[in-house]
């Protein structure tokens, strides 16, 4: 353990004498520099902060002319010196450390403002290289925001331009000092900065040279805080960045279930992205209908007649600009939130008229494609690579393998590629009948496959729908024959399922005894 020293108790304000400034981020700073030189504060600073200061007409004190070195090695090397780190680690109520001081001529200094290199924006390109990551590697910012956060007793540190107009605030109000709680405060942003930056070059290091990790960090912003979570007695949160994703548009702001449900719509819709206009409905993260047609109108009007009870307070999802005859159709259910890539003029006046309904927009950047999928359990997160979009109908069809006597028709094939990518996301067990780029019934989150079947054909036909002529999807294998009977019974001609069962060869002659054309996928799309 290392030995603490007892020394005199910090006064709760120090006033501020002398600052060094250095930052990549110069929003604010010349104003900021005006106001400390106001309180009679002498500025220090580094390179191109020290030019903006300079031209701006305030007085400044360079490092160079603070160490006695000139920058060097391009300016890699500016401010690791004695004449910088002892100012900024000195314990003011140490009599040790003042007299080192004095006998090194090292003046004390009592603010560090100093924001580092973007990293993350330098190397957020997939064509990044080695030595532009190396380049964008900040050394001296960090060292000088760690020392004066670990100095916070007798030193501050403003990390973010946020900070500077609290900063000027207490200084008026106390004459020039900051105090502790202020001084506590700004380390603890510091820390955070620096551990931001930290993570970041070491994410880099693992996304550019592979291997894993022994350790899984998250460290995210504070988005928004939540009114509460999945029930009220639950409070929530929401960390991360969705505004490259989506935008809110008209609406009372998203609840911790309502972004459960947007998640899921987007990576159904990014299933469709390149397809006829499509339209899906969702209940509590599953697809209660889905359609593709060539309008919009038609998709609706598909997807709500598989279900026409669960849309009720539903969330809707389109892929194409909406229209007014769309949301006109709409607009007739209490409709949660609806999400499209855009809206024409006339549909957001019309649709604004409900003033707590959602209107999401969806950003070219939106694509489930990019991110990790992570999980909480209990002790611990699970951590997995996400579930990508589907493949287009091309490839899609070349990797699958069709394993009866019968092939499936053209037709069928079309509906087979429909279903496949709404049973992706429905939970588990999930079964999906479909035809002619509708979904029939759809069963979801049941503990067996055959009454996740049972419950689809009973909301099809809830609906007046017919099952004659459709295809079935299934999220993973058959494991018994039963679950292909049940729907060759029910008037599917066709199944897509991935295989793999120890029983698939009893599945396969159960098909061709009922002339059901099956295809294997040879990948299960489970979601738990």
């Amino acid at each position: 353990m290392i030995h603490v020293k007892d020394l005199p108790a910090p006064s709760d304000h120090y006033p501020i004498r002398r600052a060094l400034l250095s930052v990549f981020d110069k929003n604010g700073v010349t104003e900021f520099a005006r106001e400390l030189h106001r309180h009679g504060v002498e500025l220090v600073s580094t390179g191109g902060t020290a030019r903006a200061l300079t031209e701006a007409g305030l007085p400044v004190v360079s490092v160079d002319d603070l160490t006695g070195y000139p920058e060097i090695l391009g300016g890699r090397v500016k401010t690791l010196h004695p004449a910088v780190h002892g100012g900024l680690l000195s314990r003011r109520t140490d009599p040790e450390d003042q007299a080192e001081l004095r006998e090194q001529s090292i003046t004390e200094i009592d603010l560090v403002v100093v924001n580092l290199y973007p990293f993350s924006q330098a190397t957020a390109g997939a064509d990044v290289t080695d030595a532009t990551a190396i380049e964008n590697i900040d050394i001296g910012g960090p060292t000088m925001i760690r020392a004066a956060a670990k100095n916070f007793f007798f030193v501050g540190v403003a990390s973010s331009p946020d900070q500077y107009t609290k900063i000027i605030a207490e200084m008026d109000q106390t004459g020039g000092a900051l105090s502790m709680a202020t001084r506590r405060g700004l380390a603890a942003a510091a820390f955070d900065h620096t551990a931001l930056y930290d993570t970041a070059v070491s994410a880099y290091f693992q996304r550019a040279h592979g291997g894993s990790s022994d350790r899984f960090r998250l460290d995210l912003p504070l988005q928004q805080t939540l009114r509460y979570g999945e029930n009220p007695h639950q409070e929530a949160a929401l960390y991360g960045d969705t505004s490259s994703l989506f935008e809110t548009l008209h609406g009372k702001d998203l609840s911790f279930n309502n972004l459960l449900d947007l998640s899921a719509a987007l990576c159904l819709i990014d299933e469709f992205k390149d397809a006829q206009p499509t339209v899906a409905i969702l209940k509590h993260t599953n697809p209660c209908g889905v359609g593709t047609a060539e309008t919009l109108t038609e998709a609706y009007r598909k997807a709500f007649s598989t279900d026409r009870q669960s849309p009720f307070g539903g969330i809707v999802v389109v892929n194409r600009t909406l229209d007014l005859a769309t949301a006109q159709a709409i607009d007739k259910v209490f409709t949660e939130i609806i999400i499209a890539p855009d809206f024409e003029e006339d549909v957001l006046d019309f649709l604004m008229q409900k003033k707590n309904r959602r209107l999401v927009r969806t950003l070219a950047a939106a694509s489930t494609d990019r991110t990790r999928d992570v999980r909480s359990v209990i002790g611990g997160f699970l951590v997995q690579d996400r579930d990508a979009a589907l493949p287009s109908f091309a490839d899609l069809k070349a990797r699958c393998t069709v394993v009866t006597k019968r092939q499936p028709t053209d037709e069928e094939w079309r509906d087979l590629d429909f279903a496949w990518r709404v049973a992706k996301n429905v939970k588990s067990n999930a079964i999906v009948y479909a035809r002619d780029g509708q979904t029939i019934g759809v069963g979801a989150g049941q503990m067996s496959r055959i009454d996740s079947s049972e419950i689809a054909v009973s909301k099809g036909q809830k609906s007046g729908l017919s099952f004659e002529n459709s295809v079935i999807a299934s999220d993973a294998f058959f494991p018994f024959a039963d679950g292909l009977l049940e729907a060759a019974s029910n008037g599917a001609r066709a199944a897509i399922q991935p295989g793999g069962s120890i029983r698939d060869e009893e599945v396969i002659a159960a098909a061709d005894e009922h002339e059901v054309a099956m295809v294997f996928t040879g990948n299960r799309h489970f979601r738990h």
